[in-house]
């Protein structure tokens, strides 16, 4: 039995048990501790609200015959649990910053233990107030099956990502992200390559960083990040799998990590063939509303009598004779 499959099955006495275990304590609210580069910090919030901001999808409505509207409308989720690994205040920022733009009503982080004072310093700068000291599996299990939160979204180790993955199948999460991913295409000052590669070496021994010759062969890994050098604008367009590109000497991976305020969670491990990044939509989902006047179910109930025949569903038909 996983640590996730055992809190599904015997909720909060297993968190806390499987805390202590792995934490050397049980879970706690995190008290503000630590210092903060508030300028910083804020400066990049500010950065991550308004291009975050800037992608919210427009509300639509159409009629698709008289008397047949349509509307597709977007809402914010209600409640969003976020996990930040130890002492990654920029990931706190780029996974609540979008929350509170979409207009999510409740937001809970949880984090490791060691370094929770900090991520909770701050939570506090950006008007959060419920951080709690809870890391690991134990954490994604805890917000799924004790919480009940609508989706689970952050980086994690490999045991985090794990537990992402099976609590996928009753709460919904962000993308599997990790270990971190660097490719970098095109020749170019061998000084920045490396600057390149030794920073995403320093999220871990498994991270990847690795340099290609052709556009193909980085389509073909669709990296977390791609860097782009050398004639780096004649492929920026062409790119189709990566999480984030980064086009041109002066434009580091660094930045979009802390600064620049396009987010840094991103899919890895090829995920990103299919799947971006967070953004705004992370945290919205659409609801479709539909309007009939009695003219324009009149107007479609043969489409619909036809559909139901084929289907063998009479009922269907019969719904639509009012």
């Amino acid at each position: 039995m996983t640590i996730v499959s055992e809190i599904k099955e015997r909720g909060l006495d297993a968190v806390r048990e499987w805390a202590v275990e792995l934490d050397g304590a049980e879970p706690a609210r995190a008290e503000p501790s630590g210092e903060v580069p508030r300028e910083a910090l804020l400066a990049l919030a500010d950065r991550v609200r308004r291009w975050h901001e800037a992608q919210r999808p427009a509300d639509i409505s159409l009629e698709v015959e008289p008397g047949v509207r349509l509307e597709r409308r977007w809402v914010p989720l209600d409640t969003v649990g976020i996990y930040v690994p130890r002492n990654l205040i920029s990931t706190l920022v780029m996974c609540a910053v979008p929350a509170q733009a979409a207009g999510v009503r409740r937001i809970v982080v949880c984090t490791p233990p060691e370094g929770a004072g900090l991520v909770a310093a701050a939570a506090e700068l950006l008007g959060l107030d419920e951080v709690w000291a809870l890391g690991g599996p134990q954490a994604i299990g805890w917000l799924a099956y004790v919480e009940r939160v609508d989706k689970i979204v952050g980086p994690g180790n490999q045991y985090v990502n794990d537990a992402k993955l099976e609590v996928s199948r009753d709460v919904p999460i962000d993308l599997p992200g990790g270990p971190s991913e660097v490719v970098v295409l095109g020749n170019g000052d061998a000084r920045v390559i490396e600057l390149e590669l030794a920073a995403q070496r320093e999220h871990g021994h498994d991270a990847v960083c690795t340099s290609v010759d052709t556009l193909e062969e980085a389509e073909a890994i669709a990296p977390e990040h791609l860097v782009l050098l050398g004639d780096a604008e004649a492929y920026a367009d062409r790119v189709c799998n990566a999480g984030s590109v980064f086009v041109g000497p002066w434009s580091p991976v660094a930045a979009g990590d802390y600064a620049t305020g396009g987010n840094h969670v991103l899919p890895t491990n090829g995920w990103a063939r299919s799947v971006g990044g967070l953004g705004l939509e992370t945290f919205l989902k659409p609801v479709t509303i539909q309007r009939l006047t009695e003219d324009g179910l009149a107007r479609i109930r043969p489409t619909i009598e036809a559909l139901a025949a084929a289907e063998g569903m009479p009922a269907h038909a019969e719904a639509a004779r009012r």
